[in-house]
């Protein structure tokens, strides 16, 4: 394709555009609708877990080539492509649901408000998914074409060279599913038999204050696996700074102070209480200045990649002829998508969103989906800072909605689903991007992809909705099994910034933390998280990260050795993670599965018929021995199918 007499596109796909292969089929459709809901179920709940979601892209095209090559012996990477392509979306919209939804829930607990409908989540979940779709289809040319070389897209590229080495699909596929199994099995023993404790806590008693744990659970091994130990060691400061500096300050200075939000002296307060009522409001300012700084720093991208898009579109339509591995969805089904995501959020009456709350969610899902399609190129989708965007449209679009008199429980949820429909464009045009780039190394025509992520944004997104509901039928948000963090920190910042009562002075101390690791030219937002989550999630990363490290830097090795070994590595890591969020899943379901009465009289679920923690009275440091043990035997599983085959 030329314009002006200059070629406008040098590469060449491994499907060649004059070349037509089967795609956009049936059994992709039905296996990517299945993944979807697969990946954005284990998502759901790794997130509500930890706070940060990852790319289900690889995983499912893994899965995919396992199935319709090995099982249906069919040889189509087209079709593997646009099965990953659709079951990716679930994570995507995963991402925005948990990050900011279960803070609703919340204020249902609290007496504040009503829980929304299943159909109101279900709307605004999938109206999200089409901004996205819509924001991100101008930007295809500018990001994935014209700078195919010098944005990387780490895992659309790697998912495209997972696509055409396809003839190792089996064994790569055999690695998922080993991972899945195992962590299945695992989380099944730990948190449903509770055949030993999957959190690991001491208090460190020579320093008053402070505390260390871990959680011993697969997904998190995983997380820090495929995050690697650089991430991981800046989540780990993170937690270093606030549970071994911040909290043992404020126990010694605190005395029999009674401190707001605490209602007791801080000399009774424990560990826990200290994080609870002083470090979540001290990291809740720390991630808000990161989401912001990285606003900052990246509004030059921002304004010349739109120009960029816009000169784009305005080239596509100078009647140049387009083949298939270039052309776009038209603007009719662009409209229509546009068109019927704001009638739905404006017109259901079920969904506080009014013009104005959709004149913003326009305005800024644009800017962030073009924030996030650029980040995500170079960083990944799984370190894309999703929530540090969805907080500064917070704190704006709140502090809005209070000067045109939207405040009390209307304003608040108006906020929060603003907040929500901003969080699910920025995941959905990261993840897409990610899927176009695979698409455009492999040879995959893009309006089918783009069909593709609108059936896997639908299928998701009705599922989604249910599992929120599971979830917090079997435990409720904010506590310990599932702490919701990031939505409990949207919660946090809403309540602030509409009833001004705030702790302003821990806030602050976590915007002062941020700016100077900004001076230090540290990664801000990694380790603010790090500041916010209990230092029991970022120990377990850090092991992860730590086994990585340790094969990427093997001597005696081949680089061809070390490479397929971190990659055989980041598969069963992502079988870990699915195991993990699949057996939260069913174990939700058991504990809200009734099976009789108990003497007293109380419901009797199957999660309390094959719970034997009670029978086995361990005291807590032999618990804590006991998982260390299995979580060491994870551990060494981990190493064992990074570097079979590969001890070369």
């Amino acid at each position: 394709m030329e314009k002006n007499g200059k070629p406008m596109d040098t590469f060449k796909p491994f499907i060649p555009a004059d070349k037509v292969v089967p795609e956009f089929t049936a059994t992709a459709i039905i296996l990517g609708m299945l993944l979807s809901v697969l990946f954005g179920a284990a998502n759901v709940y790794l997130g509500l877990r930890v706070g940060m979601t990852v790319s289900a892209s690889i995983p499912a095209a893994v899965i995919s080539m396992g199935i319709i090559r090995v099982i249906l012996k069919k040889d189509s990477i087209l079709e593997n492509n646009m099965v990953q392509t659709i079951g990716s979306a679930g994570e995507s919209l995963a991402a925005g649901a948990i990050f900011t939804l279960p803070a609703v829930f919340m204020w249902a607990q609290d007496g504040i408000g009503t829980v929304p409908s299943y159909m109101v989540i279900a709307c605004v979940a999938i109206a999200g998914g089409f901004l996205g779709i819509v924001f991100m289809i101008p930007l295809r040319k500018a990001l994935i074409v014209k700078e195919h070389g010098s944005l990387p897209y780490p895992e659309g590229t790697a998912c495209a060279e997972v696509l055409i080495a396809g003839e190792e699909g089996g064994t790569k596929a055999g690695t998922v599913f080993a991972g899945l199994g195992i962590a299945a099995a695992y989380k099944f023993i730990a948190d449903g038999i509770k055949l030993f404790p999957s959190e690991v806590d001491y208090e460190v008693k020579a320093i008053p204050g402070a505390g260390i744990g871990m959680d011993v659970l697969p997904a998190l091994a995983g997380v820090g696996y495929i995050c690697g130990p650089l991430i991981s060691s800046w989540m780990l400061a993170g937690d270093v700074i606030s549970w071994f500096i911040l909290m043992p300050l404020i126990k010694t200075f605190g005395g029999d102070v009674v401190l707001y939000p605490a209602d007791k002296p801080i000399t009774e307060l424990g560990y826990w209480d200290l994080w609870d009522n002083y470090i979540r409001y001290v990291g809740a300012g720390a991630v808000a200045t990161g989401g912001i700084i990285s606003l900052i720093k990246s509004l030059p991208l921002i304004f010349r990649t739109f120009a960029e898009s816009m000169k784009s579109l305005k080239g596509g339509a100078e009647g140049i002829r387009i083949d298939r591995t270039s052309k776009d969805l038209g603007y009719a089904p662009i409209v229509v998508m546009l068109v019927l995501a704001v009638v739905v959020l404006v017109a259901h009456p079920a969904i506080p969103i009014n013009i104005v709350s959709a004149l913003l969610i326009v305005v800024f899902g644009f800017f962030f989906a073009t924030v996030s399609s650029r980040m995500v190129g170079i960083v990944g989708s799984s370190n894309n800072p999703v929530s540090g965007m969805a907080i500064a449209t917070l704190l704006i679009s709140t502090l809005i909605l209070k000067e045109i008199g939207e405040t009390g429980p209307t304003g608040m949820a108006a906020a929060i689903m603003i907040g929500t429909v901003i969080c699910i464009v920025a995941a959905m045009a990261g993840d897409m991007s990610q899927d176009l780039k695979t698409g455009y190394i492999v040879g995959a025509t893009p309006y089918r992809q783009q069909w593709g992520e609108v059936v896997g944004v639908i299928s998701s997104g009705l599922a989604i909705a249910g599992i929120l509901y599971l979830l917090n039928e079997a435990w409720g948000y904010g506590g310990k099994e599932l702490p919701a963090p990031q939505a409990t920190l949207m919660k946090l910042v809403i309540e602030g910034v509409m009833g001004s009562n705030l702790p302003w002075s821990m806030v602050f101390t976590g915007v002062f933390i941020a700016i100077v690791l900004e001076i230090l030219q540290i990664p801000v937002l990694p380790v603010a998280i790090g500041v916010y989550l209990p230092i029991h999630l970022s120990t377990p990363l850090m092991c992860g990260g730590l086994l990585k490290l340790y094969i990427q830097k093997k001597k005696h090795v081949s680089e061809e050795a070390k490479e397929e070994a971190v990659t055989s590595g980041i598969l069963y890591s992502s079988g870990l993670i699915a195991g993990e969020g699949l057996i939260g899943i069913l174990l939700a379901l058991l504990a809200v599965i009734q099976v009789g009465t108990n003497s007293d009289g109380s419901k009797k679920y199957v999660a309390d018929v094959i719970n034997a923690a009670d029978n086995l009275n361990f005291s807590q440091n032999v618990g804590n021995l006991i998982g260390l043990a299995f979580f060491a035997v994870l551990l060494v599983t981990m190493y064992l199918f990074s570097v079979r085959k590969h001890n070369k």
